[in-house]
């Protein structure tokens, strides 16, 4: 009874998790072309003051924690103190640091590009000599193309003379997430943050042994000896595969030059295997300069700095809005539904 229980609990698991991906997949590729249809060219920027979030949180607690009395008589103190502080940034332009806080979640196509390439030219219009750009950054890497040009974006920021560009790695930037990465003047990485993964990797599947078994030919009619290299339904060869790899060690030359370029004093051969790193073996490697959350740094700062969140927003329909949601809520409901049964299988074994 325990073993059929087991195998139906199995059964019942891959039943729900076909179901709930192809569902999921059906949700995104819908919102994905409701997407399409706009572009990220009818967003906007949207810019908010950090530090008066940070002031509000401060004020949350002391409310709850301090006497009336003394709260209000905190609360006048700050509020002069803010003015003068407001006061003296605008009437000398270079007394006053500023920090403008930009977010990359990067997917495999790094779709969040099209709006990191707006943020990164709005900053860029008002950027000026002594600011800071913390870029707060996740991303397992994905597309090599896409990826390029997702670090050609911070190469813009670093290109501007003057400015200070920070990368806060909180839980991942490995492969294509690190070449954006190394290309920060500094990187924070939380303790347990994955770097690195310095590395290209391509699969192809090829299933011409399988169509020729069932006597189906399949012609591959090129133009240029290596027009196509490796093919998913003909007969790959030799060379082909040569020539395959040939290409992987050209990106992969690529991908360390850049990394060597951005930090010159990093052993880069020695990291470049492929691996990545926690982020206490990733600073004794080189691979960041300091161990702290992007959270840590950014209280850090608020008190010296104006911190504002630069961030393009593409405004989403009700349509769009319900897609996301039920595509999150399938996706949690997949996870959760997963856990209980592999461990309710786990204890009847």
């Amino acid at each position: 009874m325990a073993e059929f229980l087991s195998e139906y609990g199995l059964f019942l698991a891959k039943a729900i998790t076909f179901l709930v991906v192809a569902l999921v997949l059906l949700f995104a590729m819908a919102g994905l072309a409701l997407r399409n249809r706009r572009g990220p060219s009818e967003g906007y920027i949207e810019v908010k003051r950090l530090n008066e979030r940070f002031d509000d949180l401060r004020a949350a607690v002391q409310s709850a924690v301090w006497d009336q009395a003394t709260f209000k008589k905190q609360q006048k103190a700050e509020k002069k103190a803010r003015k003068q502080r407001d006061k003296k940034g605008a009437g000398d332009e270079g007394e006053q640091d500023r920090v403008f806080v930009l977010d990359f979640f990067g997917d495999m196509e790094a779709s969040a590009v099209e709006y990191l390439r707006e943020e990164v030219s709005a900053v860029l219009l008002e950027a000026r000599a002594g600011d800071e750009v913390v870029l707060r950054l996740e991303s397992p890497g994905g597309m090599v193309h896409s990826y390029g040009l997702a670090a050609s974006q911070v190469e813009r920021l670093r290109a501007k003379e003057g400015l200070t560009v920070t990368i806060a790695v909180d839980r991942v930037a490995a492969s294509g997430g690190y070449l954006m990465a190394a290309l920060g003047h500094k990187i924070l990485a939380a303790p347990f943050a994955i770097l690195g993964s310095i590395g290209v990797v391509a699969q192809v599947p090829n299933v011409h042994r399988l169509l020729k078994k069932n006597d189906v030919d399949v012609e591959v009619l090129t133009a240029g000896e290596y027009k196509r290299t490796l093919t998913v339904l003909g007969e790959n060869t030799e060379q082909g595969r040569a020539k395959f790899l040939e290409e992987l060690e050209d990106v992969h030359r690529l991908f360390k030059a850049s990394v060597q370029a951005a930090r010159p004093s990093l052993s880069v051969e020695a990291v470049a295997t492929g691996e990545s790193w926690f982020g206490t073996d990733a600073l004794a490697r080189g691979l960041c300069d300091a161990l702290e959350t992007s959270d840590s740094y950014l209280l850090r700062r608020a008190e010296e700095a104006e911190l504002f969140e630069v961030r393009w927003t593409v405004p989403q329909s009700p349509v769009e809005r319900l897609l996301q949601g039920a595509q999150g809520s399938l996706g949690r409901a997949l996870e959760g539904a997963l856990g209980r049964l592999l461990n309710r299988s786990a204890w009847l074994r």
